[in-house]
């Protein structure tokens, strides 16, 4: 109960562009969650995730935009999509791997934000201009302003997300992953099926990071090719290191990271927030090399030592 009234206090205490700005972490965190599937538990290096971000956003918005779908309705088609790419970027990933296949991934975050300008996709996509959208209405019973609707949506989605994400980790799929992660020859001569578990795992990895692309742009009511470079990747990349490696919870971590901190470094030096954002990541680094939930972890750890050591 203290959780669930820890995320619904935001609908209240904030308001405006504070909560719009938490929306975006939640988005940001669910999409750190589908890049650290494929990084964290399977040990498949991508620098792409930004490219399955852009094609969510793009599908969620040109249903919207230009078929009249309701916000419900594209998520289907848009994680779909996506987990169809996703699993073509992973076939690579049978034959490739380390910086190899990051290299891939690399260039699939250069070559998406390119076809979305081409002249061919121009009539769905809006080329260079992007397209415009509106936040989906609240229900007439649910007494919520547009902004709180789209927190409380996003917070439903991502939640879903994150509950399958903690299943799939934790079940024979999720062991076996990370058995190839850490040794994938003992993996494959215990029979293993390599090829499928890889494969599958940049499918769902898409998927989740297309879903959130797809809430991103009914957030930010607006799509264009420019938003969705290579930046965009490596912020996921370096949400994912922060928040933690193979964790769950990390991911909510990065999110607020990759959206906070370079505000507050701006906040510190407007003429060169770029040298503070480093700063502040290499302090993060160098303080939590497992992350701000390896941090948490061991702290709940010796809390937990401490405890049996005053009871012996």
């Amino acid at each position: 109960m203290a959780s669930l009234a820890a995320i619904l206090a935001p609908l209240w205490l904030l308001e405006g562009f504070h909560l719009f700005q938490l929306t975006v972490a939640v988005i940001m965190a669910l999409a750190v969650l589908g890049l650290n599937i494929v990084t964290g538990y399977s040990g498949q290096i991508s620098l792409g995730h930004g490219a399955f971000f852009a094609i969510g956003a793009y599908v969620t918005a040109a249903l919207m935009s230009h078929a009249g779908w309701s916000f419900w309705a594209t998520l289907p088609p848009s994680a779909a999509l996506c987990g169809i790419v996703g699993y073509g970027v992973g076939l690579p990933a049978l034959r490739l791997g380390g910086l190899y296949l990051a290299l891939v991934t690399f260039s699939l975050a250069v070559a998406v934000p390119q076809l979305l300008k081409h002249r061919s996709l121009e009539a769905w996509t809006g080329g260079v201009q992007g397209l415009f959208l509106s936040k989906p209405e609240p229900p007439p019973w649910l007494p919520l302003d547009p902004d709180q609707h789209m927190y409380l949506l996003a917070v439903l989605v991502a939640g879903c997300c994150f509950w399958l994400t903690s299943n799939l980790v934790c079940s024979r799929i999720g062991l076996a992953l990370m058995a190839i992660r850490d040794h994938p020859v003992a993996a494959e001569a215990s029979g293993m099926d390599i090829a499928a578990l890889k494969t599958r795992a940049f499918a769902v990895s898409a998927m989740i990071t297309g879903v959130a692309g797809a809430l991103s742009a009914v957030t930010i009511e607006y799509v264009a090719p420019d938003s969705f470079g290579l930046p965009l990747s490596i912020t996921l990349f370096v949400g994912m290191v922060v928040g933690g490696v193979a964790s769950v919870l990390g991911p909510v971590f990065g999110g607020l990271f990759v959206l906070f901190v370079p505000s507050i470094a701006e906040s510190i030096s407007r003429a060169t927030p770029g040298v503070v954002y480093g700063v502040i990541l290499i302090v993060f680094l160098v303080g939590m090399p497992d992350g701000i939930a390896g941090l948490i972890r061991r702290a709940a750890q010796r809390i937990g030592w401490s405890a049996e050591d005053r009871t012996t």
